[in-house]
């Protein structure tokens, strides 16, 4: 049985990991109100958004450069979303685990590269030697000015041909204990399925051809806006979860310590109890 001293040394240690835990479970909470009033407040417009692209781009056919092309798609690029911080449980890991579980099998045999948005997907995909680009400080404060630009990026890949598919891996935000892992097509559009063989349409004011120059390139850079709210999101809502369990853990373990701790103390205390009777015994 450990000593005193020893037992002591574990509960001072574990009760400071649970302080901490229990605080960062605070302020992930804090934060996990305000990613949700954010994400919850954009989707209805964000999914709508979605749908009018899809029927747009059905109306369209070939004629967006933004359409599917012909043949099949070779070159692919999985944009994998993840966090630039860890205690947030399988957060970082699902996402990861599903990329490259895409790569094996709906990609296999293609060109695929990797487009890692938040360091913990980095740190495990730049081993595989096909990170196309590393993004990082796009989480310093997620607004729609600063995904702008990697939108733009992203749209550029693929009306140059440098990707003939650009797909997006992330967690999206169910709630705070759960969060699902989603891959969906971010380019080229995808048409909207035909309702019972019939297909919508819309009349155009002022014409087709200035709503296309500015609802798709909008209806992109918001599907890639929502994508890292949701992730942000879900973040919170991971780490609350995983601190939470975290601190639980280290309550449970305090207890056995100071039981065993106690067990210790009166088997010491006895001990020296039968020393000295034992030594008062041999001097009578």
């Amino acid at each position: 049985m450990a000593n005193l001293k020893e037992i002591r040394s574990r509960i001072a240690s574990v009760s400071s990991t649970m302080q901490i835990t229990s605080a960062m479970k605070m302020v992930s909470a804090a934060k996990l109100k305000k990613a949700q009033d954010a994400i919850l407040a954009m989707k209805p417009y964000a999914y709508k958004l979605k749908q009018l692209l899809e029927h747009l781009s059905s109306a369209l056919g070939d004629e967006s450069q933004y359409s599917p092309r012909k043949g099949e798609a070779k070159k692919v690029l999985i944009v994998v979303i993840t966090s630039n911080r860890g205690l947030c449980g399988a957060f970082n890991s699902n996402v990861i685990k599903k990329a490259l579980e895409l790569e094996q099998t709906a990609y296999k045999g293609k060109e695929v590269q990797f487009y890692a948005i938040g360091k913990k997907g980095n740190d495990v995909l730049k081993k595989t030697d096909r990170v196309y680009k590393v993004e990082t400080e796009v989480f310093d404060n997620v607004s729609f000015n600063k995904v702008t630009p990697l939108a733009e990026e992203l749209m550029q890949l693929y009306v140059t041909s440098t990707f003939d598919e650009i797909v997006l891996v992330y967690n999206s935000f169910k709630n705070a204990a759960t969060q699902i892992i989603t891959d969906e097509i971010f380019l080229p559009v995808q048409p909207a399925p035909s309702e019972n063989g019939v297909q919508i349409d819309y009349i155009y004011e002022p014409s087709q051809e200035e709503i296309v120059a500015e609802l798709i390139p909008r209806s992109l850079k918001t599907q890639l806006f929502k994508a890292l709210r949701d992730s942000v999101a879900s973040e919170h809502g991971a780490r609350m979860t995983a601190m939470h369990k975290a601190t639980d853990n280290a309550t449970e373990l305090i207890g056995q310590l100071k039981l065993t701790y106690n067990k210790a103390r009166q088997a010491t205390i006895t001990g020296e109890i039968i020393e000295i009777v034992g030594g008062s015994e041999a001097l009578a």
